[in-house]
């Protein structure tokens, strides 16, 4: 070990980069659903990406519902117009 180390050159934050495919952000949850994901980690994982997963499948879930009632809707004109016909 050296006596005395040289920090004149070094920089503050961590060692490692951050991601850059994610931010940070600071939300305020209810203290139940924050219980909850973490319980839901306690043998190991992360409770921020479970929430990050959660937040996903909710919106690509409400992605397929307006497909869906896009479909829908184009084949409920199709319908009428040949009953019409």
């Amino acid at each position: 070990m050296r006596d005395e180390y040289d920090f004149s050159k070094g920089k503050k934050g961590p060692v490692i980069a951050d991601s850059t495919t994610k931010e940070r952000i600071t939300i305020r949850v209810d203290q139940d659903i924050l219980k909850w994901f973490k319980d839901q980690c306690a043998g190991g994982g992360n409770y921020q990406s479970l929430i990050n997963q959660a937040l996903r499948q909710h919106i690509d879930h409400d992605g397929i519902k307006k497909e869906i009632r896009t479909i829908v809707g184009e084949e409920l004109k199709l319908a009428q117009k040949s009953v019409a016909e």
